[in-house]
């Protein structure tokens, strides 16, 4: 019997589905002309989940849906350019995906791309609260610690906010830690799991190794270095860049697992888990990460922090002054804003 946290053998992007009346998911991506919403786009569009795909950016989209729509699978492919064009991407939409914003560059945090991104988001989400206020919404625009409640206070203000529907993407770390574990260990890395819990930028990003299914051990300083590498990862790849951009081909992997695994328990799957970035009563913080089981209305049941180790608590301790900044930071954005 797998565990609830057990992922299905092999990534959902590898799953091969029968096209049944169910699988007509329709989805929106905003900045879907950039480093992380081309990829991404192009890996929704091979998806028989996903029956149209509406792409929106303030630049290029025609020429990404005129590619996209010559690809050999079902989902119809539409562009949208600018602002006047925002509604129409949106009316209709079950799922939202948002990687719009401006990436890291070496030397930056992603707290440094705080200004430009809350602007972006705040825009965007007003457009979904305004034209698909029941469409789930998924954010990838960082700093995710700050846009989710930037997202829920949009939302609010809009009235029509719903907590079990707006999710910070953090799927990346969990892919991250899967990965790395499996390289150590020498593991297939489609069977293995690790849950990433707290948020999402640094030493907020905890990696729960002593819940890794299967499960694993490393001596102290060996988890100490791994810990850290998952923590800094986007780094790394920013810094291999070298100024060329961020994570983008993973981080396009990462949003279509969470997006897919949504789809699922859209469609009613069941005991279909992710970790996400949202609304929570887990710890202190207002917003938390932590695994989900997702249903037919988003977030079913969140599933909490569960049995940890006492590195992982003294994490979690480290973690909260942070989060609870970035959150502050997000929320005071809204209020503030004309």
């Amino acid at each position: 019997m797998l565990s609830v946290l057990a992922r299905p053998t092999g990534a959902a992007l590898r799953r091969s589905f029968s096209t049944s009346a169910q699988n007509n998911a329709k989805v929106a991506v905003l900045g879907a002309s950039g480093g992380i919403g081309q990829p991404l786009s192009l890996l929704l569009k091979n998806s028989p989940l996903v029956s149209r795909l509406t792409l929106y950016d303030i630049a290029h989209t025609p020429g990404v849906a005129a590619d996209l729509s010559h690809i050999e699978t079902r989902a119809t492919v539409k562009g949208y350019l600018g602002p006047e064009q925002l509604p129409d991407c949106l009316k209709g939409c079950d799922l939202v995906v948002i990687p719009a914003g401006v990436p890291r560059k070496p030397g930056m945090t992603r707290d440094d791309l705080f200004n430009t991104n809350a602007t972006i988001v705040a825009t965007l989400t007003a457009a979904c609260a305004q034209h698909c206020p029941e469409a789930m919404i998924c954010i990838i625009a960082n700093p995710v610690n700050s846009t989710i409640p930037i997202t829920s206070e949009v939302f609010k203000k809009h009235g029509v906010y719903n907590p079990n529907k707006i999710f910070g993407v953090t799927t990346l770390d969990v892919v991250r830690a899967n990965a790395f574990v499996a390289e150590l260990k020498g593991l297939d890395p489609a069977r293995v799991n690790v849950p990433v819990i707290g948020g999402h930028a640094g030493k907020t990003i905890i990696p729960l190794i002593s819940q890794c299914t299967p499960k694993v051990d490393f001596p102290q300083d060996q988890l100490t270095t791994l810990t850290g590498r998952i923590q800094e990862a986007g780094t790394e790849v920013v810094k291999a860049k070298a100024g060329a951009g961020s994570a983008t081909l993973s981080m396009a992997y990462a949003g279509a697992r969470f997006v897919f695994s949504l789809v699922d328990a859209i469609n009613g799957k069941e005991g279909v888990v992710e970790c996400s970035f949202v609304k929570s009563q887990e710890t202190d913080c207002p917003y938390f990460s932590t695994p989900l089981l997702l249903g037919k209305k988003g977030i079913e049941k969140n599933l909490g922090i569960g049995k940890i180790s006492p590195f992982e608590e003294k994490m979690i301790a480290e973690a909260i002054p942070e989060l609870k900044a970035s959150i502050k930071k997000g929320e005071e954005f809204v209020k503030n804003m004309k």
